[in-house]
């Protein structure tokens, strides 16, 4: 959308010819393109569906990966997802002030004030969405997730290596499980830590299966055949290793919920 188009807009809304709502929806239904280096960015997909663009960095040359989150840094924050290490030295050297999280293989631009210390362990055993992993090797997957609501402003916790193998580590992390109102689980292997969660819960439970295990754990395929398989009703199936998918699904059902239950409440900032 063009600038002459917006102010167009902006002043029908202060000269009270136009309702605030409906300039929102026509900003909102108005996609803004930017095409450079082969790219279509979508800087107003946040207004449309709730989230904004994020740059996923798997496959992406030098100048394409750098011209995208240049291109959205001109319109807010930029997250960018599955950073190799030679991406996160290209992105920090041309973003100095950006922040790179290995262990999530995450680089974000801009954001809460708070991002780098939530990156820092310790992470919170709590929040109205709370990340649960099974072993220390899905530990990648499920730190994608949490970053990715963390960027968001989401108040996510992160609970790390409590699968089947031994259950009795969940026991501590009951009351936080009790009281969150998303659980997204992670877990490779079996896949089995989903459906005891919500066994145990009354939240929601989005599944992730992830890569890890041997031989005919099939580099995922036998966690999410167990996860799809599952008896215990309140499951969501994500696509293996897909942790930011979980925290988009998760951060969606949050904005719902309140503006549901509370419509008083109007955050700009935070979609969850």
């Amino acid at each position: 959308m063009q600038k002459s188009v917006i102010r167009d807009i902006l002043a029908q809304v202060a000269a009270g010819g136009l309702d605030p709502d409906k300039a929102l929806n026509q900003l909102s239904f108005a996609t803004a393109r930017d095409t450079l280096h082969g790219l279509n960015l979508d800087p107003q997909r946040e207004l449309r569906a709730g989230l904004g663009e994020v740059v996923f960095a798997q496959g992406k040359s030098e100048a394409v990966l750098l011209a995208a989150v240049e291109g959205l840094s001109r319109h807010g924050p930029v997250l960018v997802s599955r950073v190799a290490p030679e991406q996160a030295g290209l992105l920090s050297g041309r973003f100095p002030t950006g922040l790179h999280w290995p262990e999530a293989r995450l680089f974000s631009l801009g954001g809460p004030e708070n991002l780098q210390q939530r990156m820092t362990p310790p992470w919170p055993a709590k929040g109205d969405a709370l990340v649960v992993s099974a072993g220390a090797a899905d530990m990648a997957v499920a730190l994608e997730a949490f970053g990715t609501l963390s960027f968001w402003g989401c108040d996510c916790g992160c609970v790390t290596d409590v699968g089947v193998a031994g259950l009795h580590r969940l026991s501590p992390h009951l009351e936080a499980l009790h009281s969150a109102r998303v659980i997204i689980a992670v877990a490779g292997m079996e896949g089995a830590l989903p459906g005891v969660l919500a066994g145990l819960t009354p939240a929601p439970v989005l599944a992730v299966p992830t890569s890890v295990g041997y031989g005919v754990g099939a580099h995922g395929f036998a966690a999410l055949s167990t996860m799809l398989c599952t008896c215990v009703p309140g499951v969501a199936v994500l696509n293996i290793d897909n942790g930011f998918g979980a925290a988009a699904f998760a951060a969606k059902l949050l904005e719902k919920s309140k503006k549901r239950y509370q419509p008083q409440q109007n955050d700009s900032n935070c979609p969850c």
